[in-house]
């Protein structure tokens, strides 16, 4: 009896041992990946980069409105034209969201991230999370920030607007929103191609090339999709002058949300299927 116990007793630590995920929740992978993140240097670099400039050209834009507030076109009149500096801003996030998923594989790190994790997707969803939230958190108050920033600027020449008008919430919030989800965009981009090269040349190409293509082509079915496309999508949501042709600013909400659904969609099903 005594034998048949001890015999137990030494198998049960074995099997234990055997699976390399007991123990592991997401809690833990999504603690790992936030301190990935936030001890690379770089991560920290282009996040800051990102929010100087949408608060830099934000404050320079809120100063040069305010003098030349008569001559102004009526897009940039409006609230929203305080907070353009996105343009430039969602390149930059963008890109972080590329580097922090395809550093991973250009230093071969991902072949230990995903031994550690065998599923997989847990490691895709705790990227997501962590970045998603780093992203809207900052963005989010640097929209908030450049605003009010220039509001200063604004009011001083007697043109100010309060976060209490009409529309002006839903943008200075939608901006941060935006911007988180183009840099979630690049990080699916990040896990489909597994190249920093690519998914930036692609990432460049969704927000930059293609819709200045699709504006300079004659045809009308050519400006319909691009209505559709993650920059026009995003800019119904977050501008206040809303073309009559536009999409409504919950439709290019719905838009830019599943264009990331279905990048990570497509992101998870590689991953599962690909080796590291």
């Amino acid at each position: 009896m005594s034998t048949v116990t001890e015999t137990r007793h030494r198998a049960e630590p074995a099997r234990v041992t055997e699976n390399p995920s007991t123990g592991l929740s997401f809690v833990r992978i999504m603690s790992s990946e936030l301190i990935k993140f936030r001890t690379l240097r770089s991560s920290w670099i282009t996040l800051l980069a990102a929010v100087l400039t949408l608060f830099g050209i934000g404050l320079l834009l809120g100063w040069t409105s305010g003098k030349n507030f008569a001559t102004l076109a009526p897009e940039d009149a409006l609230p929203s034209g305080v907070l353009q500096g996105y343009f430039l801003g969602q390149l930059l996030i963008g890109v972080l969201g590329v580097l922090f998923v395809s550093g991973e594989y250009s230093t071969g790190m991902i072949r230990s991230t995903l031994a550690a994790v065998p599923k997989r997707v847990p490691v895709l969803l705790a990227k997501a999370v962590v970045f998603g939230g780093v992203a809207l958190v900052t963005m989010t108050t640097a929209a908030l920030a450049t605003f009010l920033g220039a509001q200063v600027f604004l009011r001083h020449y007697g043109h100010g607007t309060g976060l209490t008008e009409p529309g002006v919430l839903r943008v200075v919030l939608g901006t941060g929103l935006h911007l988180a989800l183009v840099g979630l965009l690049g990080g699916a981009l990040g896990w489909i191609l597994r190249n920093t090269a690519g998914a930036i040349s692609t990432l460049v190409g969704l927000l930059l090339v293609i819709p200045v293509l699709v504006m300079t082509l004659p045809w009308q079915w050519t400006q319909d999709i691009g209505k559709y496309l993650p920059a026009d999508a995003g800019g119904a949501f977050v501008n206040s002058f809303q073309s009559p042709d536009a999409l409504t600013p919950g439709t290019g909400l719905a838009v830019m949300v599943a264009w990331v659904v279905g990048a990570f969609t497509l992101a998870a099903v590689l991953l599962k299927r690909r080796d590291a």
